[in-house]
């Protein structure tokens, strides 16, 4: 049975949150937030790790993430860059931001020939959450359209220090996506949880709602989709120079347009990350607690 791939979104991994890097240590022993995600998806019986990066980020990226775990697991690398662009179209003067994480994805079509996983290299998704989705993905043909994503509650996706941006699904009795909603400014405040966008009517939400967290699973027969959708895009909005292209919606159309059907699946882990420089101690402590607990050995890869 083919192992399904973990492939992770690191193209943005640079200097951010004052100067704060998201492949900066944060476990007891230097541990980047990535190098627990690697972690958990080989207990989780995953079998090779694809990154997308810049290529000015290579260097270094190999150096202080790739090098700790690269004899433990398969690694290869796709490039996410602003001029892979289909025929046809080109970069706008002016435009410096990436084209989003469907484009991102579509970049590592030609590495990945096996069912697998999406998730963001800057979160924590634990270790129940990719025995969940690797047990998905451990059922799934190259072909197949049974895709899925890992569903996290959203108040306890919320950040002390500002607002965030969420996927908000809803889904039918059996589990299945039936709509996601982008929302951009959901804050809690007051013991009130709303989406509080300018120039638009307050989103008052209950904080039980199943939230994208980008951690999805699906087959390679995705990528034929990225093709046309991505399209479609740059037809509308690739003259702008700060559109972006995003996978939870793209995943939202593909199921209106009945392509695909997408479990949403529920894990016991938590999640946590880092949305702005303060949040760093909460994230220290919480994986502190996890290593106390005996979740994680103080040195992961020793």
């Amino acid at each position: 049975m083919t192992k399904p791939t973990l492939l992770v979104l690191a193209a943005g991994m640079g200097s951010r949150y004052g100067g704060l890097k998201q492949i900066d240590p944060m476990g007891p022993s230097g541990e980047a937030l990535l190098d627990y995600s690697v972690f958990d998806a080989l207990r989780a019986g995953f079998g090779k790790v694809v990154f997308i990066i810049r290529h000015d980020f290579e260097g270094e990226f190999r150096d202080r993430v790739a090098a700790k775990f690269e004899h433990k697991i398969a690694v290869e690398y796709a490039y996410q860059e602003l001029g892979r662009l289909p025929a046809g179209f080109a970069v706008p003067a002016g435009r410096e931001k990436p084209w989003g994480t469907t484009h991102a994805i579509l970049c590592a079509k030609d590495v990945v020939r096996e069912p697998f996983a999406v998730i963001n290299a800057d979160d924590f998704y634990g270790r129940h959450t990719y025995a969940v989705v690797g047990g998905h993905l451990s059922r799934l043909g190259v072909d197949s359209t049974d895709f899925a994503m890992v569903g996290f509650e959203l108040d306890k996706t919320l950040s002390e220090n500002g607002t965030v941006t969420r996927g908000v699904c809803k889904t039918d009795a059996a589990g299945y996506l039936t709509e996601i909603e982008e929302m951009t400014r959901i804050a809690s405040r007051g013991g009130v949880i709303a989406n509080r966008e300018e120039g638009h009517p307050e989103v008052v939400l209950t904080g039980r709602e199943p939230v994208s967290m980008n951690i999805w699973g699906f087959s390679p027969r995705l990528f034929g989709h990225l093709d046309r959708v991505f399209g479609e895009f740059l037809e509308k909005s690739g003259g702008e120079l700060k559109s972006e292209c995003y996978i939870p919606l793209t995943v939202g159309q593909l199921v209106r347009e009945r392509h695909v059907s997408c479990k949403v699946l529920r894990t016991d882990s938590e999640w946590f990350g880092i949305t702005y420089r303060e949040d760093k101690p909460a994230v220290q402590e919480n994986i502190r607690r996890l290593v106390a607990a005996g979740e994680y050995p103080p040195g992961l890869w020793a």
